[in-house]
Parts: structure tokens; sequence; C-alpha cells
């Protein structure tokens, strides 16, 4: 049984619907705004509305009870916590690194729509960039 069927196993049809919907749309936007990282008048914006979509994910997935999305999302949110706090924009090695916690939940939407087993978080997600240097 895939995640798909899981979810529908569990959860009412609408729930499901409205997570998958909106996790599409979040899922979209990330790598722009993620792009946007590197740049100093984009860099505020960008880094809210990424804390904005990785809260929501780890809520509507806690919810739902996907456990490696809801700590993945948990991580990335308490990252992005870090990186508000700060004036300047964000390193190379910091896009990078949150191109490839997008990709993570690019694939992890191609699970769900293939109603595939969530894919295993990739160990490099889990070591947080040097988010100071420049």
């Amino acid at each position: 049984m895939g995640i798909r069927s899981e979810l529908e196993a569990n959860f009412d049809f609408e729930i499901i619907d409205e997570f998958l919907d909106h996790y599409a749309m979040m899922v979209e936007i990330m790598e722009p705004l993620i792009v946007d990282l590197g740049s100093e008048t984009r860099y505020h914006r960008s880094i809210d509305e990424l804390f904005r979509i990785f809260h929501n994910i780890k809520s509507a997935s806690g919810y739902l009870q996907m456990e490696p999305m809801t700590r993945l999302a948990a991580f990335v949110e308490e990252a992005l916590e870090q990186l508000r706090t700060r004036d300047k924009k964000a390193n190379d090695e910091t896009v990078n690194w949150m191109i490839s916690v997008a990709d993570m939940f690019m694939q992890w939407q191609e699970d769900l729509k293939m109603d595939n087993e969530l894919s295993h978080v990739h160990f490099s997600l889990l070591i947080l960039p040097d988010m100071e240097s420049e």
C-alpha cells in the first residue's frame, strides 16, 4: 500500500484532496523563493514565505501522520528561523542545501501522485550548511 492509499484509508477524501492541492502549490513556489534567498532585495520576503510554507507542511503532514515529511519540515523550519534573524542574503551553500530540500519535497509529491511509499530522506539533508560564511 502506498502513501496515498494509506491516507485514503485513514482520512476523509476532502482533507486529503485539500492537502494535495495546497502541497502542490507550496512545492511549486519553493524553488523560486529559495533562489531569491541569494538576493539582497528579496531575501526577507522569501525567507518569511519559505518559513510559512514549511510551517504549514509541518502542521498538515503531522495531522496526516506522515512522519518523515513532518520531521524534515520541522528541521527546515528551525533552520529558517535562524536565517530570519539575519540581515544579509543567504550564501551559496545554504541556497544549494535548500534546493536539495525542495527536491525532496518534490519527490514526495511524486510519491503521493504515484501512490508509492514516501521516499527516504537523504542523510545529507540532515546536516545544516554553514549559514554564516559568505
